[in-house]
Order: C-alpha cells, then structure tokens, then sequence
C-alpha cells in the first residue's frame, strides 16, 4: 500500500443551473481511512458521493481518486446505494447481484468465469450469506439485502468504497457485521466514504467525518467535527444537544 491517497477533495462546488448543491468542500482521505458525511437531508451528502464518482461536473475544485481523475479512476470504486434502490420485485438472486461487481471486468457481454463465481462465494460468506446465494435478492430482509450490495461491492475489489446510509433500516445484527467488514477492508488498504445521520455509526466505523449543509463545516478527526456546535450549524433547530457531548440528531 503507498501512501498516496486514496481521495482528496479540494474546494469541491457544484450548481445545479444557478442554485448551489455544494460548496468549498476540501479534506484527504488516506488509503484505509474512513469518513462519515454528516449533514441534514438536502445538505450535498448525495451530490458529494456523485461527483466522486465522477457523474455531475465540478464548477470550481477538484476531485483525485487515488492520484487519478474519477473517470480514470472508476474501477477502483465501488457505490453501496441503500438497500430500497434496487427493484425488489426484479428476478435476480442474491449471488446474481453479487455477481454484478464484477461486470466492470469481464464486460456486459461476456459471461463471468469461474474465478468471478469464486470471487462471489467468497464476498457473501463474508457478509454471512452464503446459505442464501439463490434467493431472489428481493425476498431477503432489508439488512440482508443490505449486505448483499456490500459483498457486490467486495467482489468488485475496489479501493474506495462509497457508502449511501449503509445501516439504515438494519437490526443489530447486521450493524455489528457491516462494522466488522468494513473495518476488515479499511485494514486491507480500502477507504471508506459513507453518509449517513447516526452519530455512533460514525464514530464506529469512521476516524473522520465531513459536516456539511451545502457548504463544510468542518472536516477532520470525529472528535473535533462531530461536537454540538459542528451539527446545530449543520442541523439548526433538529440538533439537539442532550448531557454534555452527547448529541441527537432528528430529521424534521
């Protein structure tokens, strides 16, 4: 592993037309670190995740991905949306799914070979699926469907993983594995961008969080960003700060 990093965001802008979606965003992320975005609905989690990926043009700033373009460099990221984002009612297993993280390397056309079936078995016995590799994806729990888009995302071996609210909607369960994974992969080298509102998640599964609401707040270590004063900023009247460092956040 080298020590070029894995993201850097420098003063990242993006607009929509004439209307700001995000603004002055700048922070590294390491090979192996992690960063939770933190911020209300509408604050740019989504159009930050996005332009990482390289899908909405930058109006100032720049965006590297392991000291490459996000075009360049698509391969080696891989996108967890929420489980909800994937038609439950389309026929496919969950191996099938799983499966699907390998399409960027032996193309649409082609048929995944042995190695790309062994890939997958591999990546759902990780996330304790194995015994359901030929269910239908959409008759799986949320947790478990959950899970089911992580191991696509560990069969595609990439080196930046982007998380959309991974543990939303999960049991316990599937929270401690989901942590217990990624922490698997952040000591493997890959990093980790992951939005999401829970406030121990973050300081779990991440060393670092970016607070934003269309522009940053902060970026850096969680116990110098994620603080009351850091979140009534982002959050207004929905921060509330309860026994000193403990904070809820409550979406309206």
């Amino acid at each position: 592993m080298s020590d070029e990093p894995a993201l850097v965001l420098d003063d990242v802008t993006v607009a929509y037309g004439v209307h700001s979606a995000l603004d002055g965003v700048t922070g590294t992320v390491p090979q192996g670190g992690a960063v939770a975005l933190i911020g209300p609905n509408g604050a740019g989690k989504s159009t930050l995740l996005k332009s990482i990926l390289g899908l909405v043009p930058l109006q100032r700033g720049r965006v590297e991905v392991l000291g490459r373009t996000p075009v360049e460099a698509r391969r080696q990221v891989a996108y967890v949306p929420q489980s909800d984002a994937l038609d439950p009612e389309f026929p496919i297993s969950a191996l099938g799914v799983v499966l699907m993280g390998r399409y960027r390397e032996v193309g649409w056309i082609r048929r995944p070979g042995r190695s790309d079936r062994i890939l997958a078995a591999d990546a759902l016995e990780r996330v304790g699926l194995t015994d359901r590799a030929r269910d239908r994806f959409g008759t799986l729990s949320g947790g478990q469907r959950q899970r089911v888009l992580l191991a696509r995302a560990i069969a595609q071996q990439a080196r930046l993983l982007l998380l959309d609210e991974p543990f939303n909607g999960v049991d316990m369960a599937t929270q401690d594995l989901l942590l217990e994974v990624l922490s698997e992969l952040r000591s493997d080298g890959v990093a980790v961008v992951m939005s999401t509102h829970d406030l121990a998640v973050a300081h779990l599964a991440c060393g670092d969080a970016c607070v934003l609401n269309r522009h940053q707040i902060a970026f850096g270590p969680t116990e110098v960003t994620l603080t009351p004063g850091h979140l009534r900023a982002a959050y207004g009247a929905n921060a509330v700060a309860m026994a000193g460092d403990a904070v809820i956040v409550a979406e309206p």
